[in-house]
């Protein structure tokens, strides 16, 4: 009895040693893992896409704005909804949805006459066209694209211009500040060996930037101003659209045909009343404003326009036509 007990104790000993690593190695792997796998899913759980859409939907924030507040937060709803308010994001974007064909033109050009830019930045009214605040914005976003050369509208509007903001980003303060939707529309920027002239017209609502090979300041602004009265489509006829100049003459010659001009001389018409929508749309052509006795091309002599660009505040958005009257009355309500 004595012997089989002990060898009974000696089976259960080593059956005691080999079960105590067993527990540590299924501690380390199963524990420390299943922390980590754990976390990660909860932290991307945290901000699904439900509560992104969810938040946009009542605050009338971006989706990534939305999701940048969330994230913020801790995917803490009520907490997000005060940091967008706060940041005057979600006030800005619920006016994302109205027409902003008010603004001003403005433009820029260094003190070498080298490098310029004009620009197009867009409000809901002519009353905050004329704020102050706004006006410095306009200039100051106008001066920053000629300094830093932006590729496109979105790649200026994500540029820092100034401690830490982005040029988005004090559109997005003006907008909740002043109360109107505000945004950037466009804008174009020049650099030239010869030099470069702006003129804008009735306080912002034209704006033109002109590239001269070279020439005097008086001659640049004589350009400008004539691109601002006549609107010219083209510099010279090499530089005229195809499409413009089909659509041009395939009008002219059913115009003619209409007239009841044999079929064998309505082309020799159509060139003949095509260099009259030359003198129209190209700018070395046209009349000289300020003298009817002298073309452009009279004016410029050796000198060239390297190019140009016109802007007509609010040019081809559809505004919204209102009854103020209406509006008051629903206000009240």
């Amino acid at each position: 009895m004595s012997k089989k007990s002990k060898k009974s104790n000696n089976t259960a000993e080593p059956k005691k040693e080999t079960a105590k690593p067993v527990e540590k190695a299924a501690e380390k792997p199963v524990e420390k893992p299943v922390e980590k796998v754990a976390e990660k899913p909860a932290e991307k759980s945290a901000i699904s896409a439900a509560m992104v859409r969810d938040l946009r939907e009542k605050t009338g924030a971006g989706m990534m704005d939305c999701k940048k507040a969330l994230t913020e937060t801790g995917g803490d709803m009520q907490k997000a909804i005060d940091y967008l308010r706060e940041k005057g994001i979600a006030k800005a974007a619920k006016k994302s949805s109205r027409i902003a064909a008010e603004g001003a033109c403005a433009a820029y050009v260094s003190a070498d006459g080298k490098t310029g830019a004009v620009a197009e930045i867009n409000c809901e009214t002519d009353f905050t066209a004329n704020n102050e605040n706004f006006r410095a914005l306009v200039k100051k976003i106008t001066e920053f694209i000629a300094k830093s050369n932006p590729a496109d509208v979105d790649a200026l509007n994500a540029s820092v211009i100034e401690n830490g903001k982005t040029v988005n980003d004090l559109v997005t303060e003006a907008t909740a500040t002043i109360g109107e939707k505000i945004s950037v529309r466009r804008f174009t920027r020049y650099q030239t060996g010869g030099k470069v002239v702006s003129y804008i017209h009735a306080g912002g609502k034209i704006g033109v930037l002109v590239a001269l090979s070279g020439g005097s300041d008086e001659l640049g602004k004589d350009v400008a101003m004539q691109i601002a009265a006549s609107n010219p489509s083209a510099i010279d006829r090499d530089s005229v659209d195809a499409a413009e100049l089909e659509h041009e003459k395939e009008i002219l010659r059913k115009q003619a045909l209409e007239e009841g001009k044999p079929a064998n001389i309505v082309d020799k018409m159509v060139e003949g009343r095509i260099k009259k929508f030359y003198k129209e749309v190209c700018l070395v052509e046209q009349v000289f404003v300020k003298d009817p006795d002298k073309s452009v091309q009279d004016i410029l002599g050796n000198v060239k326009v390297l190019a140009f660009t016109r802007f007509q505040l609010g040019e081809g958005i559809e505004k919204k036509q209102s009854d103020f009257a209406a509006e008051v009355a629903a206000q009240l309500k």
